[in-house]
């Protein structure tokens, strides 16, 4: 994928992302029909944004160094074992993050 499909791309989920917030946003603030305010509610909202985020970010960053790897196996399949052995470990870490994060969402719901 060139550099310009993949900014294209980044760009129409931002947008999307802008456009779910804002019809997100008064539905999430809006009155019951008591007259109380739907605050207790708003955690949920972003919780479901913050795993969406969550989520999208470890997909593009895994994706990014899967394809580098196999770039990098196609151009020396000699070194396909140091290539692989160099990508483990941070691909070991942004997992350990996202799980991390996933964690630390999950607990904003219940708490």
């Amino acid at each position: 994928m060139s550099k310009a499909g993949f900014l294209r791309k980044a760009m129409v989920i931002a947008f999307l992302a802008v456009v779910l917030a804002s019809a997100v946003g008064p539905v999430a603030f809006a009155q019951e029909a008591g007259g109380a305010a739907a605050g207790n509610k708003i955690h949920l909202v972003s919780v479901a944004l913050g795993l969406g985020m969550i989520v999208i970010g470890a997909g593009l960053g895994i994706g990014k160094l899967a394809a580098a790897a196999a770039e990098g196996i196609a151009r020396q399949p000699a070194a396909a074992a140091q290539i692989t052995g160099a990508v483990n470990l941070p691909l070991f870490l942004l997992e350990g993050v996202a799980i991390l994060a996933e964690v630390f969402a999950f607990l904003m719901l219940i708490l």
